[in-house]
């Protein structure tokens, strides 16, 4: 009996120390107010992957998605965040989420990031080729957006992000 509420004891210590966690108070810091929001002109690349992943859909019976502006704004502020940390990442998701319910009422949020690809086809097929990333494209998602940027050497990163209204 002592043994097994040692191993249990040692389990929900184990679980207490080394579960992850996103929802930070670096989260709650970085909340962006509506004033701070950029939403720049799309690029050729940035259309040609909400074109793919729209003929993707499509192709698999399930709704096309509309792009608005608000979802652009968040991708666009995560996409500069990870060219300046120089790291792809989720950073801050939920802050992003928290402000897409409030500022477009998602129900539901998600995203997908990537570097290094130098093409729409490229990305496209590489989130399409992992089973989470085709996932989220796949999703119950009415809406989304795409923020394509280089670094300084020209490398691009990548930020997809995916809402239910």
């Amino acid at each position: 009996m002592k043994l097994t509420l040692n191993l249990l004891t040692v389990f929900f210590l184990t679980i207490s120390l080394f579960s992850c966690s996103t929802d930070t108070l670096d989260d709650e810091q970085n909340v962006v107010s509506n004033k701070d929001v950029v939403i720049p002109e799309a690029k050729t690349i940035e259309i040609e992957i909400l074109e793919l992943i729209n003929q993707h859909r499509i192709s698999v019976g399930l709704n096309p998605l509309e792009s608005i502006d608000v979802i652009k704004g968040q991708a666009y502020s995560h996409t500069d965040y990870m060219i300046e940390i120089d790291e792809v990442n989720h950073d801050y998701f939920y802050n992003r989420k928290a402000y897409l319910q409030a500022n477009a009422d998602a129900q539901s949020v998600s995203e997908n990031v990537a570097y290094g690809y130098s093409s729409a086809n490229s990305v496209v097929n590489a989130w399409l080729n992992s089973e989470g990333h085709r996932q989220t494209i796949e999703g119950d998602f009415s809406h989304f957006e795409i923020s394509a940027e280089k670094n300084a050497n020209d490398k691009w990163y990548f930020t997809n992000i995916f809402i239910k209204k």
